[in-house]
């Protein structure tokens, strides 16, 4: 019983220590510092060892101008204790009061401190980074490394250069770092993007490239040839990272998959030229059959994209001659996957693709390939309208791979057949909840149907517009662009027609969305032209609708990269002043930047 008691004793102790915490923790954020001061001594009273609550006692005096009570109990503290870091306290408080001198003489006091004992180093420069005092800070690692080898500070110092606007010394530092400690090379990279996409000044990127180049050009470390060809990719300049790969290849010709993943993020890009170059080379150096099959997908799924009606033989033709020169097996299973959605989709002929599909089913396949040809054999049932038996595939997918990227790909699927069916509520209902998915691709996509779902139901309670839209977006996944393109024109004219004021609020919702989707299809056929215009009549009459961000994007893209770049430059400039929660914003801001001639890479 003395122990029952003597427990419960202290879990009410604990509970209600913790909520005297919490109060003088609100008191804090509200601002009210004469009650979070009262509160802190309370509970240093009980915990007298931590430094957390005391340094809250003097900033809460700070904040009520007791400086004269700060300083009092900071060199009662440092008597009692011998804290360097009281040191930068006491200095900050004489700063505070305008005694700059006064407070010098301290923060160098702290400095000394480290000069004796380079393991005060920790406590000091937190404290001058905490005030932000990045100068002192700076010497306080700086003076550290110099007295003790074993120390490694060149991430904070790197960190601290960038802070203080030093950007020659930041990337100095940093890639020093990276090639001493090539552990620490993933963390370097993310703080230098950072710097080149989020916080860097108008040289920033010039700077890091020259200093990478002198480095591959004095050390013939491949380390540098990786580097540079990473710095290349960020600009999606993939050609010169095909240079750098190519130098590392002929070093090292052990393997060609990081070539290969290059030309992916080519084709990703929609660079293919680069992109083919890249996989040519790959084909002609490498009789690494899965690297050969890889090559080849990619390359083949690239000329199914823009092809033609008029290329449709040759590609089958080319298709074939894959599969006979590699053969039917688990190891080509993508370029099967590729020929069965090309005879369904592009040649119209569902019942073959289903086959071919059928028969890698037949094959030894692991759980990722039979997802793959799982999801490819629901989209040629969602192909031929056969919703509800692509709905029981795509349930499969989820059940078998829970939580795995696949699995998210194919309930974002499942959620769009319901939409293809008219079936929104439950679709609205999926949509919801991958919002919030891991994979930004499949997060972005289902809040822009969730959107438009929502946005079309509370301004049209029985779903008409919205159904034919539907109809619209089902014709575009069957590869029937004419017949899209009459859907959604014939929803453009319906919303001009006459009616109340209700019925046209009904029809604007809908416009701006099929103005979007004309605009993409145009887009795709290469009718820059034609395209243009669906985006212009957004931006003309739908400025404050939620497509207005996508159209000034699209339309600048257009603009720079077919037409005349130097009309995109407003346009951009439109996406950085008046959308900055868009996901277009950092593209956006990164490619204004560049035609503004910020950067000369």
């Amino acid at each position: 019983m003395k122990k029952l008691f003597l427990h419960i004793t202290l879990f009410f102790s604990l509970v209600c220590f913790s909520q005297n915490e919490q109060l003088a923790q609100y008191y804090y954020d509200k601002g009210d510092f004469e009650k979070a001061k009262i509160s802190y001594e309370e509970l240093l009273k009980e915990i007298p060892l931590n430094s957390q609550y005391f340094l809250r006692i003097i900033d809460c005096s700070q904040q009520l101008q007791q400086f004269e009570s700060a300083e009092k109990a900071l060199q009662q503290r440092l008597e009692k204790h011998n804290q360097g870091n009281l040191l930068v306290e006491l200095g900050y408080n004489f700063q505070l009061q305008k005694n700059d001198a006064k407070a010098k003489i301290y923060y160098e006091q702290a400095l000394d401190r480290i000069k004796k004992n380079p393991n005060d180093v920790y406590g000091i420069s937190n404290s001058f980074e905490r005030k932000v005092l990045l100068e002192y800070a700076l010497k306080s690692y700086q003076t550290a490394s110099a007295l003790e080898p074993n120390f490694n500070f060149n991430y904070q110092i790197g960190l601290l250069y960038g802070q203080l606007s030093n950007m020659e010394m930041m990337i100095s530092t940093f890639l020093d770092e990276a090639f001493a400690n090539p552990q620490n090379s993933i963390r370097i990279q993310n703080q230098l993007v950072r710097f080149m996409v989020d916080e860097g000044d108008a040289n920033f990127n010039e700077l890091l490239r020259k200093a990478l180049i002198i480095r591959t050009q004095k050390n013939q470390d491949v380390f540098w040839n990786h580097y540079l060809s990473w710095f290349y990719v960020q600009q999606k300049e993939f050609e010169k990272a095909f240079i750098q790969e190519k130098a590392i290849y002929k070093r090292n010709p052990e393997s060609l998959t990081t070539i290969v993943n290059l030309g992916q993020l080519a084709i990703d890009e929609d660079n293919a030229e680069a992109a083919k170059e890249i996989l040519g080379f790959v084909l002609e150096n490498t009789q690494d059959l899965e690297l050969l099959i890889q090559a080849n997908s990619y390359l083949i799924t690239m000329k199914i994209e823009k092809a033609s009606e008029n290329d449709f033989v040759a590609i089958s033709a080319e298709l074939d001659g894959l599969l006979k020169q590699f053969e039917i097996s688990p190891f080509t299973l993508s370029l099967q996957l590729i020929q069965a959605h090309f005879t369904a989709f592009n040649l119209k002929k569902p019942e073959e693709g289903k086959a071919i599909v059928k028969r890698a089913l037949e094959l030894q396949l692991n759980d990722y390939q039979v997802a793959n040809t799982k999801m490819e054999l629901a989209d040629i049932l969602l192909f031929e309208e056969k919703f509800n038996q692509a709905l029981i595939y795509y349930s499969q997918i989820e059940l078998d791979l829970k939580n795995d990227v696949i699995a998210h790909e194919a309930s974002l699927k499942a959620a769009k057949t319901s939409y293809f069916k008219t079936d929104f509520a439950w679709a609205l209902k999926q949509f919801k909840e991958l919002k919030s998915a891991n994979t930004q691709l499949i997060a972005n996509d289902a809040l822009e149907y969730f959107l438009l779902i929502n946005d079309n139901t509370a301004a049209d309670s029985t779903q008409t517009a919205l159904k034919q839209f539907a109809k619209g977006d089902y014709l575009l996944y069957q590869n029937r662009n004419q017949e899209a393109i009459a859907q959604f024109q014939s929803i453009l004219k319906n919303s001009k027609g006459q009616g109340s004021r209700a019925m046209l609020e009904q029809a604007k919702q809908i416009e701006a969305v099929t103005l979007l989707r004309l605009g993409k299809i145009y887009e795709k056929k290469g009718d820059f032209a034609l395209a243009l215009s669906q985006y212009q009549m957004i931006i003309d009459h739908h400025s404050d609708g939620i497509y207005i961000d996508e159209a000034l994007y699209f339309s600048a893209e257009i603009y720079n990269k077919q037409l005349l770049p130097e009309k995109a430059k407003p346009l951009y400039e439109k996406v950085l002043f008046n959308h900055q929660d868009s996901i277009y914003f950092v593209e956006a801001r990164k490619k204004f930047r560049q035609l503004r001639g910020d950067t000369n890479l």
